[in-house]
């Protein structure tokens, strides 16, 4: 199998990308045409072992870059479906977080999710635990949440608009909330979105959720259930997530891509892209 090393940056020095390559022991480099404001280089015939695995990700470490190894050949389509996690990959917030700074509970949730995203809590805990302490804040903190600091990650709007053009289906997936994945979906078209729902009560959180919780199952039942219904295996899946409730839907993905993510989901991932944007991952295909 031949395999490819995608380097890609946003401020490139070439000899920094011969560098990386030549550990690689790569054949050829070809720059690559991008149309935007990342550079991306394709390292071909590179040497694939875990020794020159680690080498390259400490060098690219060392000169801000993300370093792919990738099967030569491979298509955007050649896969069915996009899956994404919401919080921190589509978009640069975690929605609770900001949530619990509308209620002077920033830190203390903050803590928790965080925690939660690094694999120490169980997910559906956790969020039990988040959630109960919004009990009493206004429903309208969460029109302000989208107003004044959800941000989508860099590159987002390119790789949905890429994906559709290939065909691909477009499915949000998040331990985050309906609140924003219906907004989001409106706004981004996306073809399907699933999350949890907060219990409101005259017009105040009541500190509860309505309903089953995704957690890091239903997420993987998630890619499961739209891969069939598309008639193709997981194995059709792009899956991007960043935390550890999102490692059991990366597993049975085709291609798993860490964005941002915590030490532990980067370490199982397929490849992980910490300087670029999501439109990152467009680079990965022939």
């Amino acid at each position: 199998m031949s395999m490819n090393l995608i380097l890609q940056g946003l401020h490139v020095e070439r000899a920094a990308i011969d560098r990386v390559a030549a550990l690689a022991d790569a054949t050829r480099i070809i720059t690559m045409e991008t149309g935007t404001a990342t550079q991306a280089f394709r390292c071909e015939g590179v040497a694939c072992t875990s020794a020159v695995r680690a080498v390259v990700d400490a060098a690219c470490q060392a000169a801000q870059l993300d370093g792919s190894f990738v099967e030569a050949g491979t298509r955007l389509t050649d896969f069915k479906l996009l899956v994404m996690d919401m919080d921190s990959t589509l978009i640069t917030i975690e929605c609770i977080d900001e949530i619990a700074d509308m209620q002077g509970l920033k830190s203390e949730v903050a803590a928790i999710t965080e925690a939660a995203m690094r694999g120490e809590l169980a997910f559906r805990d956790s969020l039990t635990r988040r959630v109960a302490l919004l009990k009493g804040l206004d429903a309208s903190a969460l029109q302000r949440v989208y107003d004044e600091r959800l941000q989508l990650s860099q590159g987002a709007e390119t790789l949905l608009v890429a994906v559709r053009a290939a065909g691909l289906k477009t499915v949000l997936v998040s331990g985050g909330f309906t609140f924003f994945t219906d907004k989001l979906q409106q706004r981004l078209g996306l073809d399907v979105t699933l999350a949890n729902r907060l219990e409101i009560n005259h017009g105040k959180l009541t500190g509860k959720l309505v309903g089953e919780i995704v957690d890091a199952e239903e997420k993987k039942r998630t890619v499961e259930r739209e891969s069939a219904a598309l008639g193709c295996k997981p194995g059709a899946a792009i899956v991007m997530g960043d935390g550890a409730n999102d490692l059991q839907m990366m597993a049975v993905a085709g291609l798993s891509v860490a964005f941002r993510a915590k030490p532990v989901v980067r370490a199982q991932a397929t490849v992980a892209l910490n300087v670029v944007g999501l439109d990152g991952v467009l680079n990965l295909f022939a």
